[in-house]
């Protein structure tokens, strides 16, 4: 199986030391990305730690795939124990830091220890060096991009950032990378800010040689010519069709479909667009890069999560308004979408759904921990007794989009992810619209025949988390594409990805997970029914917990004496 080459390089920042060590076993079993990085922290992290503690690693690793020049492979992953969760998570990343990353020739880096001064680390192919910073405390993500690039030469797409909202530990701060790429879900961001670290480089020209096989030009050419409505509105090319169908979240999920849709559709989010924008050696060139002419205001989207999370869920239906929210999140380094819903949770409480002013300032206080924001910044599932609202989060984790409520099999994928209600772990919801081919569609309503379905799907994403490949390449990327690309046949990816997924379960068992923590703040037809066929096709134990046998004698929740 193809994988990713070099050792893993160990970085203290409280000592200030940096280490390397060989992991060709590691690699040779789990690709890179997620799963290299999964499989790092489960061995390496202490099962409770604290995650805001020292003794949390964050796991920085791509994938073979960055070793392309093809199409979709411009991500890069993250790995540590979430401070929203509280469980093991990974978060990836688009951009153009994978490249850079690839180029100091290791095959994975961890940030372990806490400094007592504020600093930036450098990494490249001739080591490590720490720099104290102390002028930039509170500097946001861009002062602190343009203050590497012109001491250091190093433009942003060499550069992980956390804001002041890492800094302050806000429980959904992001890593950002190339300014407004973020390292989103989870709060990485503050896990990064707790060990005072401002921002990480990434240099050099010492990439560990991939050879990947030729099918790679054919991916790439059918990206460069596909017509396709995502390189003209990116995801927010769903938005209008989901609140048709009534699966957009409204109101701080009171209903299921927004009548000011079409202040904040796809087209509008287009009409704003000014350039092409893409990730690393990628041709699809899905991104938004918008503008509003009247105020001058420029940022990077609004995505469609963000549409829904600080424009529907939030009662906005102006654009220009949406893209204020979205730049705010990137500057002060927050997840747009747990950032968004939080805020919605206040609206609710406050009755102000609609109010663009009072939303962002709550977004910068949020990121400063001030006022009410220092409550806000703990997320929807500590705060929502206090505000008198219901619980919209699953594991810790805040809501995205595509309601499981219409879109049923989306829902038990929200209730199954170890990650909490995201998403991209399984994505289920193009088999629900549908937006794939009708022989492989379901039906939206019920679970029946879903089970088996949801697993493939946690599955083979857990391998494009590790190859890496973008999740937008779904339409071009076959399964025999896969096998070639990786030199393995799908039954085996799909073993990996089921290794990688019930390490991530095994070691949140050993912080308290079970079969409790898979629900929803709603109820769906036959749900229990699903979840223990879901347990049933994954061989776990019927409360959610994977049976001991499974990681027997691996050396699980123990750092390295040495270190």
């Amino acid at each position: 199986m193809k994988h990713v080459r070099g050792p893993l390089c160990t970085i203290d920042v409280g000592e200030r030391t940096s280490e390397t060590e060989d992991i060709d076993d590691v690699l040779e079993s789990f690709v890179g990305g997620r799963a290299l990085g999964t499989k790092l922290a489960h061995d390496r992290i202490p099962f409770d730690v604290d995650p805001l503690g020292a003794d949390n690693r964050l796991f920085f690793a791509t994938g073979p795939m960055q070793h392309s020049n093809m199409s979709f492979t411009g991500r890069m992953s993250a790995t540590a124990v979430s401070p929203l969760t509280d469980g093991l998570l990974s978060s990836n990343a688009g951009g153009f830091l994978s490249r850079n990353f690839t180029g100091t020739g290791y095959g994975a880096v961890e940030i372990t220890g806490a400094s007592d001064e504020l600093v930036i680390v450098h990494v490249t192919d001739e080591g490590v060096e720490f720099e104290e910073v102390p002028d930039l405390e509170e500097a946001t993500v861009p002062e602190t991009c343009e203050y590497i690039e012109a001491e250091h030469g190093l433009e942003e797409d060499h550069t992980a950032v956390v804001g002041p909202a890492g800094e302050n530990r806000v429980r959904f701060a992001s890593i950002m990378t190339s300014k407004e790429r973020a390292f989103g879900r989870g709060g990485l961001g503050a896990v990064l800010g707790a060990k005072n670290v401002k921002a990480i480089t990434f240099d050099g020209e010492s990439p560990r040689e991939v050879e990947i096989p030729p099918v790679q030009m054919e991916i790439h050419g059918e990206a460069a010519q596909a017509e396709h409505p995502m390189k003209q509105q990116g995801t927010t090319s769903v938005a209008e069709y989901a609140n048709m169908v009534e699966a957009l979240p409204s109101y701080y999920f009171s209903e299921l479909s927004f009548e000011g849709i079409d202040g904040i559709s796809g087209d509008r989010v287009e009409e704003k667009k000014y350039k092409k924008g893409t990730c690393s050696a990628c041709a699809f060139a899905c991104k938004l890069p918008t503008r509003d002419e009247e105020s001058g205001l420029e940022t990077e989207g609004p995505e469609y999560e963000t549409l829904m999370a600080f424009g529907s869920n939030s009662g906005i239906d102006d654009v220009v308004e949406l893209m204020k929210s979205n730049k705010l999140c990137d500057v002060y380094g927050l997840d747009t979408i747990s950032a968004g819903d939080t805020v919605a949770a206040y609206l609710a409480s406050e009755d102000e759904f609609g109010n663009a002013d009072l939303i962002h300032d709550l977004v910068e206080k949020i990121a400063h921990r001030e006022g009410v924001g220092d409550t806000l910044a703990e997320g929807v599932d500590r705060i929502h007794d206090e505000l008198g609202v219901d619980n919209w989060s699953v594991k810790g984790m805040e809501f995205s989009a595509h309601d499981g409520r219409t879109l049923n099999g989306q829902g038990l994928a929200f209730a199954t992810s170890n990650r909490g209600a995201d998403h991209m772990y399984a994505e289920f919801y193009p088999y629900e619209y549908p937006l794939v081919d009708a022989d492989d569609a379901f039906d939206k309503e019920g679970l029946e025949g879903k089970p088996p379905k949801l697993v493939e799907l946690e599955n083979i994403n857990a391998v494009k988390d590790s190859a890496i490949f973008c999740k937008f390449s779904r339409d071009f990327l076959s399964e025999e594409r896969m096998e070639t690309l990786l030199d393995a046949d799908y039954e085996e990816l799909l073993e990996l990805g089921d290794t990688v997924v019930s390490l991530e379960r095994h070691f949140n068992n050993q912080r308290g997970f079970d079969r409790s923590d898979d629900t929803l703040p709603y109820e769906l037809p036959d749900f229990e029914a699903g979840l223990e066929e879901y347990y049933a096709e994954r061989d776990w134990n019927d409360d959610g917990t994977v049976p001991a046998e499974r990681f027997e004698g691996a050396d699980s929740g123990a750092a390295p004496a040495d270190d």
